[in-house]
């Protein structure tokens, strides 16, 4: 069994990843915008001693990461990096905890599962092709927060025994600014795509990630 939570749509990569490897069978339970507690009570649910592989990706909502992107694009620097900080604060705060808790229900539903947790690239590339918008030092600090972020992730999914895939690598050259972005830029009219990956994104760098620990 092959269980995915990320981003529900089509082109996502659990969904491409289990069509590759043809998996005998696949829940894809995700949801834009959940927290780590949201799928702890919500989308654990397919999960049991059957379930070979599990993939998650999830942290940035806990952090705010929303709200920080609609703060930075709406308002002046000033109070950007203000929304950076408490993101900090967040990622630093509750969300080791809620976490392991998250990843100790994983295990224990998914006894034997291999577990695979996928972590969040840059958003952006400094000196890059955008005109106008944020100024490249807001951009450099969302980018930190970013990878604070991940290493967050990384050092909870190290202690359960989970295996972290940093994607910054897959991504660079590919954020947004860059002449061949694979993240979404803000996107009013359809404000669930804002800052996610793009198919490209999905099947170019998220998806030979997981590949190659799957």
């Amino acid at each position: 069994m092959f269980s995915g939570v990320l981003i529900r749509s089509p082109p996502s990569s659990p969904a491409l990843g289990a069509a590759a490897h043809n998996a005998s069978s696949f829940d894809f339970t995700a949801c834009n915008g959940a927290r780590a507690l949201d799928v702890l009570s919500r989308q654990l649910g397919s999960l049991n001693a059957r379930t070979g592989l599990v993939s998650i990706t999830v942290g940035g909502s806990d952090a705010g990461f929303g709200h920080v992107m609609t703060t930075c694009v709406l308002h002046g620097s000033g109070t950007c990096l203000d929304a950076i900080r408490e993101a900090l604060d967040r990622i630093d705060g509750a969300l080791p905890g809620d976490l392991d808790r998250l990843y100790a229900a994983i295990r224990a539903k998914a006894p034997h599962a291999h577990v695979v947790v996928l972590g969040y690239p840059r958003l952006y590339q400094l000196n890059g092709s955008c005109k106008a918008g944020l100024a490249d030092t807001t951009r450099s600090a969302i980018n930190g927060a970013v990878d604070h972020l991940d290493k967050v992730i990384d050092e909870r999914a190290t202690h359960h025994g989970f295996t972290y895939v940093d994607v910054t690598g897959a991504f660079t050259g590919h954020e947004i600014c860059s002449t061949v972005p694979w993240l979404h830029s803000v996107n009013w009219l359809a404000p669930t795509e804002s800052y996610h990956p793009t198919e490209q994104g999905q099947s170019q760098a998220y998806l030979p990630a997981l590949n190659r620990t799957a």
